[in-house]
């Protein structure tokens, strides 16, 4: 009994009992491992690291054995800097015990401001005392303040070639960059699930212990990376099994037997049940589910059908357990890529409305009602075919169109006039110049010369009372700044060759270039709108209306229309 209680009392967890003590034990890490192995052999030791990455995967169990790989003398005593420390000797046994008086192993957290910095600092200067070099361990040193970071700077540009500073963050963005400069950087990598389940299925066989294959996986799975978390919930798994590891077990040990729910929750609603959609919702609400976490897995859910619809090989991906392969076979072939993108769009604006509401389920049930609701409802592309099918029309492109002219101003060509004869031996046919008779060519010209600015005021604040070429009549409203008569000018002649004769009036203006494009353009609109098949579109989608039409002019010759239908109102309008 004594023995037992004594066994409990020194019992240390997973996590610490095989905490790697070499970098053949360190996991996921290779280019770190082989840059500090290259480092050691050349003799190219950097006297500043920063290690940094998620939380558990070996940032500070990284910076221990480079300690012990620099301070580690062999078993005879004898050897220098080595990439595979012996563990044996004093130093590699006292850092393992975080008991040497040379390395320093300091918590940022706790300690950040200057005057703890210049403690540490004082003691830079003093050579060390039994190890090769002092070595000074700062975890979370983005916790440290802007004082203590300006502190630290000098010293860790130029430190005592005795002296190693070894940083672990796991926010490298609130790191200085002038601290971030002075060092060598390491990012260490998540841990991938096959990684972590070999390291599990050691673990457990050192451990004299048993576990399903589906129940490591599932660990490694939530241990998202992280080793240490893996393993603390490795720990907690054989202890709720009283020392056998199973996949029930672990399943409701991290809440995935309520994915199962999920997984029927996202089926009932891409088929659009509403009734037992919020029926199993209900149900799973009673049993603990928190609507946040719920809504968020029916997001994760929808991003991995989306994935595996686009690259069908993902559903046979390692990563994805066998329910989620199951739902992927069953719901891939049935649900198009439009449906889930309009799902994972209103789910999204769901999270903001769960996050406003006052009570969140009825938040949640509101949201998936209108998921299932329109989840039910037939694409715009599937209604239009449906429209032609049931009008018995052919597509709008086959349709007489030809006599509703183009709403874009078509590129004009420009013919090259001779230059003026008092101006041909100046310019010496160096460049060709254009004939401009209309406001249309005009305006085309600056649009080609991408002149958007004079463009605009010349289609909107100017009407013409006159124009040919050489000389202009115009009004223009009180928006025209003053530098537009000479800009017009300049462009004129550059364009021309000559000097035009502008006759500018100011006072109310008469109908512009953009109030005849738009009357045509409306009249466009009507024209199209009262082709049959087009009334059949507008009837069929409630509040929809032409937007723009777009003449397309195809290798063949033939005119062909497209239009744009505005019917962003009709999910809202429906739901």
């Amino acid at each position: 009994m004594v023995a037992e209680k004594q066994k409990q009392e020194n019992y240390v967890v997973l996590a610490r009992k095989y905490r790697p003590q070499n970098f053949d034990e360190l996991l996921g890490q290779d280019a770190l491992v082989q840059t500090l192995t290259n480092a050691i052999k050349n003799n190219r030791l950097h006297h500043a690291y920063i290690l940094t990455g998620i939380r558990g995967v070996g940032k500070t169990t990284t910076a221990r054995i480079m300690a012990k790989a620099l301070n580690c003398i062999g078993k005879d005593g004898r050897d220098g800097p080595t990439i595979n420390p012996c563990g044996i000797c004093e130093n590699c046994r006292a850092i393992s015990e975080s008991r040497h008086i040379d390395v320093l192993e300091l918590d940022a957290a706790s300690r950040t401001g200057v005057d703890d910095m210049r403690e540490i600092l004082d003691g830079v200067r003093y050579k060390p005392t039994n190890g090769r070099y002092k070595i000074y361990i700062i975890d979370e040193v983005h916790m440290l303040s802007k004082s203590a970071f300006n502190a630290l700077l000098k010293t860790l540009e130029e430190p005592p070639s005795h002296v190693i500073f070894i940083f672990a963050t796991t926010e490298i963005r609130k790191v200085p960059v002038t601290v971030l400069s002075r060092c060598q950087r390491f990012d260490l990598q998540r841990l991938t699930i096959d990684t972590l389940v070999g390291h599990f299925k050691n673990v457990l066989n050192k451990e004299g212990l048993q576990a399903e294959d589906e129940a490591l996986h599932l660990i490694a799975k939530a241990a998202d990376g992280s080793c240490r978390d893996g393993l603390s919930l490795l720990d907690q798994a054989i202890s709720l099994g009283n020392g056998c590891v199973k996949t029930d077990i672990v399943k409701n040990m991290i809440g995935l037997a309520d994915r199962n729910q999920t997984f029927a929750l996202f089926e009932k609603l891409v088929c659009g049940d509403i009734e037992n959609t919020v029926n199993l919702l209900s149900e799973m609400y009673k049993n603990g589910a928190v609507p946040l976490t719920v809504l968020q897995d029916l997001i994760n859910i929808t991003h991995m059908l989306a994935k595996v619809k686009i690259v069908p090989s993902f559903a046979n991906d390692e990563s994805l357990s066998e329910s989620e392969k199951s739902l992927c076979n069953k719901l891939v072939p049935n649900v198009s890529i439009a449906v889930l993108s309009k799902i994972w769009q209103m789910m999204i604006k769901g999270l903001g409305e769960l996050s406003i509401a006052p009570v969140q389920i009825d938040a949640l049930e509101m949201i998936l009602i209108r998921i299932a609701y329109s989840a039910s409802l037939p694409t715009p592309a599937e209604i239009l075919n449906d429209v032609k099918k049931n009008s018995n029309l052919k597509s709008v492109s086959s349709l007489p169109l030809s006599s509703i002219p183009s709403t874009k101003t078509d590129t004009v060509v420009f013919s090259e006039p001779a230059a003026p004869a008092a101006k041909t031996a100046s310019i010496e046919n160096e460049k060709s110049f254009s004939k401009i008779n209309t406001p249309e060519e005009l305006i085309a010209y600056l649009e080609n010369n991408r002149k958007i600015l004079l463009s605009y005021s010349l289609k909107n604040d100017v009407s013409f009372e006159n124009f040919k070429f050489g000389e202009m009549i115009i009004t223009v409203s009180d928006k025209i700044n003053n530098d537009f008569l000479l800009n017009l000018q300049n462009i004129l002649i550059e364009a021309t060759g000559q000097k035009w004769n502008i006759d500018v009036k100011r006072g109310q203006l008469g109908e512009t270039i953009a109030d005849r494009e738009q009357a045509l353009d409306n009249a466009n609109k009507k024209s199209v709108s009262d082709l049959p098949l087009v009334k059949a579109i507008l009837s069929e989608f409630s509040g929809a209306k032409i937007e723009t039409l777009t003449r397309k002019i195809s290798s063949k010759a033939n005119q062909e229309d497209e239009i744009s239908f505005d019917d962003n109102n009709y999910f809202d309008e429906d739901m």
